[in-house]
């Protein structure tokens, strides 16, 4: 991809909602709407990169939109094209509105709470995004024909809701805020480590979570947990250039060349991170307490130097706000490298029910049993734990310790071999 791709491609994805948002508030319309400005930018980044970017670009989309709109309002039938027709009309002839930006609302809509979070992604994604159907489902490695229909439910969940295309009361923003933050956070978690596939992360996905996050920011800069998403991402993305090596292989945590984390992205981070905690909001929310343990781990020049009581602290604080079986694996963790793996192992205790088919359970189970000394069972739990994990990378990195854990644990005794062969 040339540099002028790359511009088309920032630009069509920065304008998109603009673009959407006046549709939809001209029309009333969302989902014509958004099919039609998805054809625009279709059109757009073909003829863009060949032909240069117009000296309206905004204008431009939204005119070309209109008439994708237009084009598929006289498709309809003989009833519904007599009663919008003058509304069509109305739409191509009136004014640009430039200076409103409807970017929030976009968001807000579709991050709506009667989606599941599936369809929530997969709308933002190419409606706050800007991309494309077929990049959507690239992203998530199903088919094209699949995610049309994913995002076709959701647009008409939210028809059925009720949901119009207007920011949400004060009552009501607070958990549509929510509920955006929440869609933003596992976009970045499955590029990050991604669920399925070859690779341990996807930069699409990391790179576009971080920039709809921003953009949130921009648009909600006085909300502490926007403020917080964007400083977790920023403090998680920054070892992205450590977490494999040279040949895709999996490097955890504690064993990454901390000199490859990315100084820039920590700085930014941490700077977000101390503006919440000093906003004297008395305030604290789990992004917040997210960001803190990340900017722990960052601020330690190597694994040895981590503070761990404090993770463990604030793994415990965190585990108060949310009640997440995920968070408890973490506190345990954290626990075996203040108190010990038995320690550790003892907060496991029940947890294997909640996450019932988890491998990460098996495979922190294994990382602390080793650490106990019990090779054996180590090596068992992390054979288990790459047989349930769906990633290629973390399959290998999860059979490898199963494989030194084997190779270190004592022979079996004659005696027993006997006795097993009675």
């Amino acid at each position: 991809m040339t540099d002028a791709d790359h511009e088309v491609e920032d630009l069509l994805r920065t304008l998109a909602p603009q673009v959407l948002g006046a549709l939809a508030r001209r029309t009333g319309d969302f989902d014509a709407s958004e099919d039609a400005v998805q054809e625009a930018l279709i059109v757009a980044a073909d003829r863009w990169p060949r032909d240069g970017i117009p000296e309206r670009p905004r204008g431009w989309l939204l005119q070309t939109a209109q008439r994708k709109l237009v084009d598929h309002w006289r498709s309809d039938d003989a009833r519904r094209r007599r009663e919008r027709l003058t509304t069509a009309r109305e739409v191509v002839g009136g004014p640009e509105v430039v200076n409103h930006d409807d970017t929030l609302t976009v968001l807000l809509l579709c991050c709506h709470p009667a989606l599941t979070p599936a369809s929530a992604i997969a709308l933002t994604l190419r409606a706050v995004g800007g991309l494309t159907t077929a990049q959507v489902a690239s992203a998530f490695l199903v088919p094209e024909a699949t995610m049309a229909q994913r995002i076709s439910r959701a647009k008409a969940t939210i028809r059925a809701a009720g949901a119009t295309f207007e920011e949400p009361g004060a009552e009501e923003l607070p958990q549509r805020v929510r509920s955006v933050l929440r869609v933003l956070y596992l976009v970045f978690n499955e590029g990050y480590a991604a669920s399925s596939g070859e690779g341990v992360h996807r930069t699409d996905l990391t790179d576009e979570a971080i920039r709809l996050t921003r953009a949130a920011h921009r648009l909600l800069p006085a909300e502490p947990e926007v403020t917080s998403l964007l400083a977790l991402m920023l403090l998680t993305d920054a070892r992205r250039s450590a977490r494999t090596t040279p040949a895709g292989d999996l490097v955890p945590l504690a064993e990454q060349d901390r000199r490859l984390w990315d100084r820039d992205k920590i700085r930014e981070g941490t700077a977000l991170l101390d503006g919440t905690l000093g906003a004297g909001r008395g305030f604290i929310g789990e992004y917040q307490v997210q960001a803190a343990i990340a900017a722990v781990h960052d601020r330690a020049e190597k694994a040895a130097a981590t503070d761990w009581p404090q993770v463990l602290a604030l793994q415990g604080m965190l585990e108060d706000l949310t009640a997440n079986p995920l968070v408890t694996l973490s506190r345990a963790v954290a626990t075996a490298n203040v108190h010990g793996p038995e320690a550790g192992l003892a907060v496991l205790d029940g947890l294997g029910e909640r996450l019932d088919g988890s491998h990460r359970f098996d495979a922190v189970r294994a990382h602390l049993l080793e650490l106990a000394g019990c090779d054996e069972e180590a090596a068992a739990a992390y054979r288990k734990a790459a047989a349930r994990a769906t990633n290629l990378q973390e399959q290998r990195h999860l059979s490898a310790r199963a494989a030194l854990a084997a190779h270190r644990a004592p022979a079996p005794r004659l005696d027993r071999v006997a006795h097993r062969t009675d």
